[in-house]
């Protein structure tokens, strides 16, 4: 069923287009990627989707009633209450359900069937009808969707009473998705859903998106997340929307197959389009041949002429040199101990290598303390305890995740001059031009730009610096896909070292030689890419895995046989008996609750029953209960059965 269609929408800021002649198309149950450039229009064509602005042209259709669940990129959730109050809210109207049937509950247990049956039984309907919508609406699941919710986002290990307002800006944006998925609208909107995840995390909601009962339409730069979850994409470019069936890597397949279709077709044309005006040319002027050439002519202006497809639009264009090489050995660190706030230890007697050329990964959750490591090694903080050694001739290069969020008043091209007044005007302008800043982008004052257009100056204030080691805390925040891919490209061909967090896998992997897993003490290497580290990590879960249930079946071997006496044997076959005497019990009341039902839907084919619409009432509530006390006991039965296996 179609839930949401767009069509020919477009929307203008002031004199700049935005979105032009924009289709979408959107049906329940459906998985959709927004993708496109920063800048494009996604955010904006969801703000627009979400009934939060409006737009200039065109149409949106969607049922009456269609529940829209919209999370904007980096929205906190603020609150006075505690975590679990405020996930309690999302429930509020069945947790009144609930209320009034405990209400009803009372009065029903202070009511004489007897003495006032027609008001008992108005009681009774209106207990069943609420109980149906409470079951219907989750009511007796909705703590355990909290709970599961909760766990899956990271806060398994918080206090449930802690406040909301005392958690972190990333802490918040979890929770507001956290909110947002347990209202389980039928559309469910997300514009960056991946940012503050860690990789355990987004593991966890992509899982929950690929069971998600509604539709889900999705903008994100993480192209393993966008390939577990989505199964149609639509691509915003040059202001308008192009669909694609299949997830982020087949519409990446898709879009070049279709761009060289159209470059065949076009060239076909085009020499098609030289041969009649050649011939019309020609033989215009001559009279044998006049009639032909003027209906060449025709032929031409009747023609379609195509555009010259066009390939991907423009792309920041750099790479990282050094200046010179470091010796092989860059770094070795010995039993440290860092902090954030150089008194409690984030982290713990670590000790590793870093030799040269390595690309190394630093992994681990949220929280763990990557970017305090990375901040003490660059000596923004100090070590708590331990040695730091760089190797010889070692320069770094060091990427701070806020230094993207620059605040400068200066403008572009005098953020980037400033730190090199002796170059020309000329090449910093080219460096910034490789970095998309062209024209009088140049002039736009630092603390304007865009999120991406941030990281972008940083990445090329960092290229400047020519150094042998690059340290980079998230250096694909802000990016998107296309920008992602350049920068990988420049990472892979760089001839020095790198070590950098990241939470984006597909990054990982092609960047990362090794992987360095952080823990709070200890620090355990993996001599691969992200695919090799993830391996070797179901591995040893599994060899755990088998560890323990090896232990833990000789340990009841072991018990088993030093505890088991001649009375506990006695013991046993006596708990035995009377589980198979309680197993015939439950199979004679099972016999006569199924013969008594048969008897009742005897009685409901006789037409002095059926015809009484008080006696079918009766009948029905009669069948209904012997199912439920059937169900119950072969609850039971099987328990008692499994039992008697297990024995």
């Amino acid at each position: 069923m179609i839930i949401l269609q767009v069509h020919q929408l477009t929307k203008s800021f002031g004199a700049d287009l935005i979105l032009s002649n924009i289709k979408l198309e959107i049906q329940s149950r459906d998985r959709i990627a927004l993708v496109g450039r920063n800048g494009a229009g996604k955010s904006t064509l969801l703000k627009v989707i979400s009934g939060q602005l409006s737009y200039d042209s065109g149409e949106i259709f969607m049922p009456k009633g269609l529940t829209v669940g919209y999370l904007e990129q980096n929205t906190g959730l603020e609150s006075g209450l505690s975590i679990w109050d405020e996930m309690l809210t999302v429930f509020d109207e069945v947790r009144n359900m609930e209320k009034k049937m405990r209400r009803l509950e009372e009065n029903m247990s202070g009511t004489d069937p007897s003495g006032d049956p027609d008001g008992f039984q108005r009681l009774m309907n209106e207990y069943d009808a609420i109980q149906t919508a409470f079951k219907e609406k989750g009511g007796y699941q909705y703590e355990a969707d909290i709970r599961s919710v909760l766990h899956g986002l990271g806060f398994a290990a918080f206090d449930p009473s802690t406040k909301i307002d005392s958690l972190s800006g990333g802490q918040k944006t979890r929770l507001a998705l956290g909110k947002l998925l347990l209202t389980k609208p039928e559309l469910l909107i997300l514009d960056e859903p991946t940012n503050h995840l860690d990789i355990e995390t987004l593991t966890w909601l992509e899982q929950y998106l690929q069971s998600y009962p509604g539709a889900v339409l999705i903008v994100s730069h993480d192209r393993y997340f966008l390939d577990k979850v989505v199964t149609q994409v639509y691509e915003i470019s040059r202001h308008q929307s192009s669909k694609y069936i299949g997830n982020y890597s087949k519409y990446l397949e898709a879009k070049a197959e279709q761009y060289e279709r159209d470059l065949k077709l076009y060239e076909k044309q085009q020499d098609e389009v030289a041969k009649l005006k050649d011939f019309v040319q020609k033989n215009l002027a001559r009279a044998s041949t006049t009639k032909r050439a003027q209906s060449r002519r025709k032929q031409l202006e009747r023609m379609d002429i195509l555009d010259r497809p066009s390939g991907d639009e423009k792309s920041a264009s750099f790479h990282f040199d050094i200046e010179r090489q470091t010796g092989n050995d860059v770094l070795k660190v010995s039993s440290l101990s860092v902090s954030y706030d150089e008194k409690k230890p984030t982290i713990s007697h670590i000790s590793f290598h870093i030799s040269r050329k390595d690309s190394i990964a630093l992994v681990g959750p949220n929280g763990i303390g990557k970017s305090t490591l990375l901040k003490t090694l660059v000596g923004r903080l100090k070590a708590l305890s331990g040695e730091i050694q760089m190797g010889s001739n070692v320069k770094i290069g060091y990427y701070d995740q806020q230094q993207a969020e620059l605040t400068s008043n200066k403008r572009v091209l005098n953020e980037l001059w400033d730190d090199y007044p002796l170059k020309p005007e000329k090449e910093i302008r080219t460096v910034l031009g490789n970095f998309l800043f062209t024209g009088d982008d140049v002039l736009k004052t630092v603390s304007t730009l865009s999120g991406g257009e941030k990281a972008r100056l940083a990445l090329a204030k960092l290229m400047l610096e020519k150094a042998n080691f690059l340290i980079l805390d998230e250096p694909t925040n802000h990016l998107d896909l296309d920008s992602k891919e350049v920068l990988e490209n420049a990472l892979i061909d760089y001839p020095g070292t790198i070590l950098f967090v990241s939470h984006d896998r597909y990054f990982i992997n092609r960047i990362s030689t090794k992987v360095f897993e952080l823990a709070p003490q200890s620090l355990t290497e993996y001599l691969g890419d992200y695919d090799y580290f993830v391996e070797k990590k179901a591995e040893q879960l599994e060899l755990e895995r088998i560890r323990q249930n090896e232990s833990s079946k000789s340990a009841v071997k072991e018990e088993d046989a030093k505890k088991l006496t001649y009375q506990q044997d006695k013991e046993q076959k006596k708990i035995e008996r009377q589980r198979q005497r309680r197993i015939q019990e439950i199979e004679n009341e099972l016999a006569i609750l199924e013969e008594q039902n048969e008897e009742h839907n005897e009685k409901l084919a006789d037409p002095a029953v059926y015809q009484d619409y008080e006696k079918v009432q009766e009948m029905n509530a009669l069948i209904d209960g012997n199912k439920n006390k059937i169900e119950t006991l072969m609850e039971e039965w099987e328990l008692l059965e499994e039992e008697a296996l297990a024995d």
